[in-house]
């Protein structure tokens, strides 16, 4: 079975990307694979993120599916049930 794949758009000096990156860095083995991208490093990712990072999608094929957005006050466990839970929701319906 393949793990689902996530990507976090962030940039160097966010707090709040550091913070999610930390936790997805703790409970990613097992549960998914993880990209990070620098969003100051590719001008389209700027344009659609300086406003929203952190941003976490999962990465279907050729398309990215945005994630709701984490609170930052969620310890890692919380993390790693909330997303378990999104995936699985969204595989269902995805229908994979």
């Amino acid at each position: 079975m393949t793990l689902p794949h996530l990507v976090l758009y962030g940039k160097p000096g966010c707090h709040l990307c550091a913070g999610l990156r930390e936790k997805l860095t703790e409970i990613a083995p097992g549960c998914f694979t993880l990209t990070e991208r620098d969003i100051t490093t590719d001008a389209q990712w700027w344009q659609k993120y300086q406003y929203e990072i952190p941003v976490l999608t999962l990465v279907r094929g050729e398309q990215e599916i945005p994630l709701p957005r984490l609170s930052p006050r969620l310890s890692a466990q919380q993390c790693r049930q909330y997303l378990a839970n999104w995936l699985a929701m969204n595989a269902v319906a995805q229908g994979t």
